[in-house]
């Protein structure tokens, strides 16, 4: 299973359009196996090709800060499940998942600006 988290200074970015980049990890027996870097877009990662170059790269579920309506449709029409209300440390927030913990907030952004949260 591929992971992605996007990604500012180490932590969470609470905007998945506008984050510096998206860490991946790969899982497999409730283990990180491996971590890469994936590239931020230029520009909204909402209007951009970064749900289908996640798709084609096997990534299955983001566990992200917030998001809008679209940008969940978006990943979601891609084959990746949305897990919103994630924060912190990214090291803390996937080992949170692999154990379960962490759940979508259900939550997401009104509008396509969003810096409310």
């Amino acid at each position: 299973m591929k992971i992605a988290i996007p990604t500012r200074d180490g932590h969470v970015d609470d905007h998945f359009g506008h984050c510096a980049y998206y860490t991946v990890y790969e899982i497999e027996d409730k283990k990180i196996i491996s971590t890469s870097r994936l590239d931020s877009p230029e520009g909204c990662g909402c209007k951009s090709n970064i749900a289908s170059v996640m798709e084609e790269m096997g990534i299955s579920v983001m566990l992200a800060g917030n998001m809008g309506e679209g940008a969940k449709n978006k990943l979601e029409s891609h084959n990746i499940k949305v897990i919103r209300g994630c924060k912190g440390d990214i090291s803390a927030v996937i080992q949170g998942y692999i154990l379960g913990f962490i759940m979508d907030s259900g939550v997401g952004c009104d509008h396509h600006e969003c810096h409310n949260h």
